[in-house]
């Protein structure tokens, strides 16, 4: 079964699993002992820290293991932000970072601590000039991912690295989708990183914090990790963790190329397959291995089903795919379709030959879902007294109905007429104006309603 979903997990390195079943019998006793079973697991802590560490870019006392690649982020950010307390108490993040980055600056932000949350572009980019902009005297932090998570957007992260260096600014990285692929350039102050994105066992992340950086490590003292990551060393999956970064950087720069290939093809070919399809992120600044596109009139979680029973995994930021039925914030913050939203993300050694099934299934799963969907459906069409205006009563269906009732009635009012759309499902307010930009009409604006929002779209042809 093809397994497109590396950018969640990526499957298990064989150097990984070789590394960490040896270690399995070395390396379980306590590093901090003295005796010779210590003594050996100390040997594979420190070679493990070693290997990393010269991988990444950095000192070897400058890189501690943790629990998780979002452990990582928390600890990293806490202790910078408690280190740097007397310049200030403001911090920037992307507003496309990932969750943990996120989740991290809202409880900053409850603390009383002030949070600037970076545009992107409709790609998903920040600009450098953004970054630069959002700097000021009391700015204790700044991070930046170096790719993005859900759409592969690289980011600029040395030119921001070096506009935070001569503004006196630590920029903490979270680098866990492009480390396996290549270094992190620029000056950047902290990275964090999470092992089973590159190959390696889950419950493994790394956290450099460069010399010279003011932190303080929060939560109770622990004398293990240089008192930045308590409690003991998972020390099998820290080996396997080290031993596969090496492994799969040592087979990037090929693996890249042939990658790029791949998820190029699906880049060109997808819109050409089907009808109504947004492909989304940098078209060239990306990660090698991810490509996510978003379907009209497409549900994102039947649809994810649907190719789950043809054999492929793949994941979604559709707000269809969430508990909360809210759209994936990098989606929000891009502006673009998040209805029908595809997430492809190639796995090192993926077949050419699995991405051309891919090609030839996904035709028929959308149009499947799209034949459900647009089934006549009980519409409240009301038309305005004296006006050339159409009301549609989208209220209490989910994404993406009210695209699709949208898309039924607007031809029945003349050139220049509007029809308003009543929702109250969140994802309207993305998948509306993105459907306008795509179809050729004109998105006038989001008024409020007594349930939900209207929004406003006048026809143009």
């Amino acid at each position: 079964m093809p397994y497109f979903d590396a950018a969640s997990a990526a499957p298990l390195h064989p150097i990984a699993r070789q590394a960490l079943l040896a270690s399995l019998d070395e390396g379980w006793a306590d590093p901090a002992r003295l005796y010779r079973e210590g003594r050996r697991a100390r040997m594979l802590l420190d070679a493990a820290r070693e290997a990393a560490a010269e991988v990444v870019g950095c000192r070897a006392d400058e890189l501690v293991f943790t629990s998780s690649g979002t452990r990582a982020v928390h600890s990293g950010i806490a202790g910078t932000l408690a280190g740097r307390r007397r310049t200030g108490r403001h911090l920037i993040v992307s507003a496309v970072e990932h969750s943990s980055v996120l989740h991290s600056a809202e409880v900053f932000e409850a603390d009383g601590g002030a949070v600037t949350r970076v545009p992107v572009r409709r790609s998903g980019a920040v600009t450098v000039e953004a970054y630069e902009g959002a700097l000021r005297p009391d700015t204790a932090l700044a991070c930046l991912q170096s790719a993005n998570h859900e759409v592969g957007t690289e980011q600029p992260v040395a030119a921001v690295a070096e506009v935070c260096r001569e503004a006196g600014v630590p920029l903490l990285v979270d680098a866990a989708q492009s480390l396996g692929w290549g270094p992190v350039e620029g000056p950047w102050s902290l990275l964090a990183a999470s092992a089973h994105k590159w190959g390696g066992p889950s419950g493994v992340g790394l956290l450099v914090v460069r010399k010279g950086v003011r932190f303080a490590a929060q939560g109770p003292a622990d004398e293990r990790e240089s008192g930045r990551a308590a409690g003991f060393e998972n020390l099998p999956a820290i080996v396997a963790a080290a031993a596969s970064l090496r492994a799969v950087r040592a087979e990037a720069a090929a693996e890249a190329v042939r990658l790029r290939e791949l998820t190029e093809r699906i880049r060109a070919r997808v819109p050409e397959l089907v009808p109504d399809v947004e492909v989304v992120g940098d078209p060239e600044r990306r990660l090698p291995g991810v490509v996510t596109f978003s379907c009209l009139y497409v549900d994102g979680e039947t649809l994810l089903h649907e190719l789950d029973r043809e054999g492929f995994s793949v994941s979604s930021g559709s707000s269809c795919t969430s508990s909360t039925l809210t759209p994936s914030h990098v989606l929000r913050a891009m502006g673009v379709l998040s209805e029908g939203n595809v997430r492809v993300s190639l796995p090192p050694g993926a077949a050419e030959e699995d991405v051309e099934r891919f090609l030839a299934v996904l035709p028929g799963a959308v149009a499947g879902v799209r034949e459900k969907l647009g089934a006549p459906a009980p519409v409240a069409q009301v038309r305005d007294p004296g006006e050339d205006a159409l009301v549609v009563d989208a209220l209490g269906k989910r994404c993406p109905i009210p695209v699709i009732e949208l898309a039924k009635v607007i031809g029945d009012v003349p050139v220049g007429g509007t029809v308003r759309v009543l929702s109250d499902d969140e994802a309207a307010r993305l998948d509306i104006p993105a459907w306008c930009a795509m179809r050729g009409q004109e998105y006038v604006g989001e008024e409020p309603a007594d349930r939900g929002s209207a929004y406003l779209v006048r026809r143009l042809g």
